[in-house]
């Protein structure tokens, strides 16, 4: 489920590096809520005009906000500050290194309202908080299953514990591939389409072998054999052979699994004892990759097949 909203602390702690940020005042306030994935910069709150002030947002402190309250008398100053700081606004961010005045911070912790400082440029600080808070907003899932990206294509791998989808996984890595996930795999739905899939911090870059234990993928392949996030483009199902009441021989009825209200490509493989299944898991992902480029190789057969039988008809 997506999440309705993030705190002010969750947010710090998560691009504090990134952005570059450093609280200058209102730490108790961290506990607040970011009810809108989104910022704002909140000009014309400053000048008294509150009808569609964005509350729930990110406030973004430029050159032309800070300037405007530096125009103004101290008096009203703390004034403008006061009645903005009233409404259920999670924080305060200055970019281009600008400093608060001394009434803007008094204001800030007395109302617990977070107040950043950030180095970059304020539209660049802007843009990169959108694409950050449109991340951490993203309708969220995980699945037990292990992600790999075979030459661009995004395959998720699941099936029961114990049928092998690890020791799968390694013998891709072995052919030159790339791990993105290990046995629990976490996506969120970005632009309404995309399912971007990720590790959990804990378990990244590393894979369980049974038999084995905890295997370091970038430090046995490479820095090469890992990626920190891919999207999904199909679904490969290990499922043990007497399970499996019908196995699909051509391929023309195509199966599809659901993931945040998203159809993906779906093809189980019966698996059972001699089976080479990196193999087939990655035939399954080029043959994926054709069907994307537009050719259909079963729907290609099934054509010739009905040709040829019209001509002895």
């Amino acid at each position: 489920m997506p999440e309705a909203s993030i705190t002010v602390e969750d947010f710090f702690k998560r691009h504090e590096q990134t952005l570059d940020l450093r609280l200058l005042a209102g730490k108790d306030g961290l506990d607040r809520k970011i009810g809108e994935g989104t910022v704002n910069r909140p000009g014309l709150a400053l000048a008294g005009f509150f009808k569609y002030f964005a509350d729930k947002r990110i406030q973004v402190f430029g050159s032309a906000e800070t300037n405007y309250m530096l125009s103004l008398s101290k008096r009203l100053q703390r004034a403008r500050i006061q009645n903005l700081f009233r409404r259920s606004i999670p924080c305060m961010i200055f970019g281009r290194s600008l400093n608060p005045s001394k009434i803007f911070l008094e204001e800030a912790e007395k109302h617990g309202i977070p107040v950043f400082k950030c180095p970059m440029v304020t539209m660049r600080l802007v843009n990169r908080m959108t694409i950050f808070l449109e991340a951490d907003f993203a309708p969220s899932a995980q699945e037990h299953g292990s992600m790999v990206d075979i030459l661009g294509i995004g395959v998720l791998v699941r099936g029961s514990s114990g049928i092998g989808k690890s020791e799968c996984v390694l013998s891709l890595l072995e052919r030159g591939y790339s791990l993105v996930a290990d046995d629990l795999t976490r996506i969120r739905l970005v632009n309404s389409c995309d399912l971007v899939c990720t590790s959990p911090e804990i378990s990244r870059n590393h894979i369980e072998v049974r038999g084995i234990g905890i295997v370091n993928v970038a430090s046995m392949f490479g820095i090469g054999a890992i990626r920190s996030e891919k999207i999904l483009n199909i679904v490969v199902t290990l499922m043990d052979w007497d399970k499996l009441e019908n196995v699909d021989r051509i391929g023309i009825d195509r199966q599809y699994y659901e993931i945040l209200g998203v159809k993906v490509p779906h093809v189980t493989i019966p698996v059972r004892p001699g089976r080479d299944l990196a193999r087939l898991v990655e035939v399954a992902a080029l043959d994926q990759k054709l069907k994307d480029m537009g050719q259909n190789t079963a729907l290609e057969f099934n054509q010739r097949l009905i040709q040829n039988l019209q001509k002895k008809s």
